[in-house]
């Protein structure tokens, strides 16, 4: 038994908690479930648990925390630390074993790599250098010239996941997530087959397997419970998000559920297309004799009651789910909004004059979000936005690692780290002018024969047009493999290198200059090349901006986001866009009761961003651009099926435009003679 803390100490912890809160900080070391419901206060909840165990004398070195970012494992340790602070005494946390599922894994890989057939120096792809590798692969398997289609690179990588993390059989997998695909079992088989060797070959691991290794050495009684023993507690975030083989893990690391708390809302479950399910959640309480113990945070600290009365009504038809009533003491008289619209353009219109009309009163673009389905739902909108000089950010598009350069220059890191890493190996040769890969690929198997890079470089004759260039090349690759300017000097001495390659490779070379500016920026905060490479990998910042600051200079802008991307966001005023059938549920997704009630979740997760304001936008035609002689074409859309007529007293239902006010014409009587004439003649004086 832990011993217990100073009353005082754990008055003080409790003081700001309400009682469901404070139960699940105080509940003891059987397996816990907190069901937070959306706005519940739950990163706070679980915060002071972790002090409340540290307090209590639990060692903050054998407490393993589970999130899905490693910012909010980051955020969950200064909250722990500042609470720490508040009580007497020395008591200080530093959460050693702090972070993501992938990046726990890719930590304990290392350790035990000897043990289980893994070179400790391996490399991680990340998905699109994985992405490159299974082309390579179908390329040599002949799988790329055959007469009919077979799946691109990336629909096999897809494939390939989503039968990992679901634990699925692949025959499983294509028939309820590729049907498209399904003739090409056989050959995706041996695909697959040929991956995993190639990357066994090269000593590199992609996303998949930092999680498949670690579950797999969880199989192993020695290993499980030498890792398991580590640790007192295991506490997970967003426990709705993880995936069979992530539950499989857990359920290694502590077969009987001593110590485990996870903490989720089986209502935003919303992630099933990276082979997440609900049935973790939902199944939890069931894999432990006793049965863990429930606990359900009802108070909602974000919306107002009027928006929690009808998001919960939405919820509540789900026919699974663990019962909640979200309430607040926020009283308003507004209730949210559906507002039926002529057609896209329609919407467009009336949402930028509504946020015009919230910014005139008072209201910040910042504190305003429009939220939709699908990416593309908001193209109409940003057009709009454009032509009234609205600013706004959007959630989405091309990362910043994910840039050509960029990804350039940490391919040529992971090359130096893991020389055996073929994909980065391919993309740095590259590089350089006059090597394709042919040449490539006979370097690469010269550097493979050997242990150090530079000499096996430097004995090879390079193509006439880089024979200029190579020897800078050779003398680089040399000072990177034995670490001569140490971390992170390397980085800068790879972008010294690389620099002046840009203006020939891009137009925009001065831009690109920045960026890589900005990584080198980047880099300097990282112990190690190693531990750069890994952590960049696993979580990647989505543009320089997560790392530099403010991405905009204008005073102010609007938020677009998908609402898979708004999941743990919040704003004062929140518009939904295309809240009807065929886009919410999306068409693409009614084929299964589960598709259809994961849509049912979507929209209550996006209800549920809103504090004050909320807008459902209902557009009544969408147009279909036909070639046709009879011209653009429409379809009715109807209000989604999720609003059902008895749930519409909680809304207030409006049309925009209004209906304008019936003109009054004078007649003979009360008409007043104005004279232009005279107006015109007085421009002039």
């Amino acid at each position: 038994m832990i011993p217990r803390a100073d009353p005082t100490a754990r008055d003080t912890l409790l003081e700001s908690l309400n009682p469901q809160q404070q139960a699940a900080v105080l509940h003891g070391e059987g397996p816990l479930l907190v069901i937070a419901g959306a706005g519940s206060g739950k990163t706070s909840t679980l915060a002071h648990r972790v002090a409340r165990l540290v307090a209590d004398g639990a060692d903050p070195r054998r407490l393993l925390l589970l999130t899905f970012s490693r910012r909010a494992a980051a955020e969950m340790g200064r909250r722990v630390e500042r609470l720490l602070a508040r009580l007497p005494g020395p008591q200080r946390a530093s959460l050693s074993w702090s972070g993501t599922f992938h990046g726990i894994g890719a930590r304990l890989l290392r350790e035990q790599a000897e043990c289980i057939g893994l070179a400790p120096g391996f490399t991680i792809l990340d998905r699109e250098d994985a992405a490159d590798l299974m082309g390579l692969v179908r390329h040599e398997q002949g799988l790329s010239g055959r007469d009919s289609r077979f799946p691109l690179k990336a629909t096999c990588l897809a494939v390939y996941s989503r039968a990992v993390n679901a634990e699925a059989e692949l025959e499983t997998v294509l028939d309820l997530a590729f049907p498209w695909v399904r003739m090409w079992e056989a050959e995706l088989r041996r695909l697959f087959a040929g991956y995993v060797e190639a990357k066994q070959r090269q000593q590199v691991l992609d996303y998949d397997d930092l999680l498949l290794y670690w579950a797999q050495m969880m199989l192993e009684p020695e290993i499980a419970a030498e890792i398991g023993g580590r640790f007192d507690h295991v506490l997970v975030d967003e426990y709705q998000d993880t995936n069979r083989l992530q539950a499989s893990i857990l359920t290694g690391l502590k077969p009987d559920g001593r110590g485990v708390t996870v903490v989720g809302d089986d209502a935003q479950a919303i992630y099933s297309f990276r082979a997440a399910t609900n049935r973790n959640i939902l199944d939890f309480p069931g894999l432990y004799r006793p049965p863990a113990r429930i606990l359900t945070l009802e108070r909602n600290y974000r919306s107002t009651g009027p928006i929690l009365a009808a998001s919960n009504a939405v919820i509540a038809l789900a026919p699974e789910r663990y019962a909640k009533d979200l309430w607040s003491d926020r009283l308003s008289g507004e209730r949210p909004q559906l507002v039926t619209v002529r057609d896209e353009a329609d919407q467009a219109r009336c949402v930028a004059e509504r946020i015009l009309a919230h910014r005139e009163a008072g209201l910040a673009l910042k504190e305003q979000a429009v939220l939709f389905r699908t990416s593309h739902h908001s193209g109409m909108l940003e057009v709009e936005l454009v032509r009234r000089n609205i600013p706004f950010v959007k959630f989405g598009g091309l990362k910043f690692l994910d840039s050509a350069h960029v990804k350039d220059l940490l391919a040529l890191l992971r090359w130096i780290e893991n020389p055996r890493d073929r994909v980065a190996g391919f993309r740095v040769l590259q590089i350089l002018p006059g090597i394709g890969p042919a040449i490539a690929g006979r370097l690469l198997d010269r550097v493979a024969e050997g242990f150090d890079p530079e000499l096996a470089l430097a004995a090879a004759p390079p193509p006439a047009r880089a024979e200029a260039l190579w020897p800078d090349f050779v003398a680089l690759v040399g000072r990177l493999h034995r670490r001569a300017a140490g971390w992170p000097a390397e980085m800068a001495d790879a972008r010294s290198w690389y620099d002046p390659l840009l203006a020939e490779r891009h137009a925009d070379a001065a831009a690109r200059a920045a960026d890589l500016v900005q990584l080198e920026q980047i880099a300097a905060g990282y112990a190690s090349r190693e531990r750069f490479l890994t952590e960049l990998t696993l979580d990647p910042p989505g543009a320089t901006s997560d790392e530099a600051g403010v991405p905009l200079l204008d005073e102010d802008y609007l938020i677009l986001s998908t609402i898979h991307s708004a999941k743990g966001q919040e704003w004062t005023a929140v518009h939904v866009l295309n809240v009807v059938d065929g886009c919410m549920p999306s068409d693409l997704a009614t084929g299964r009761a589960d598709e259809i009630e994961e849509e049912r979740r979507l929209l209550y997760v996006a209800m549920t961003r809103a504090r004050d304001h909320l807008a459902l936008m209902l557009p009544h035609r969408f147009y279909t651009h036909q070639q046709a002689p009879t011209g653009d074409r429409y379809v009715h859309a109807a209000r989604t099926r999720f609003l059902p007529p008895a749930l519409l007293p909680l809304f207030e239902e409006v049309s925009w435009p209004p209906p304008a006010r019936p003109t009054v014409v004078a007649t003979d009587s009360t008409r007043r003679a104005v004279d232009i004439a005279a107006r015109l003649r007085a421009i002039w004086r």
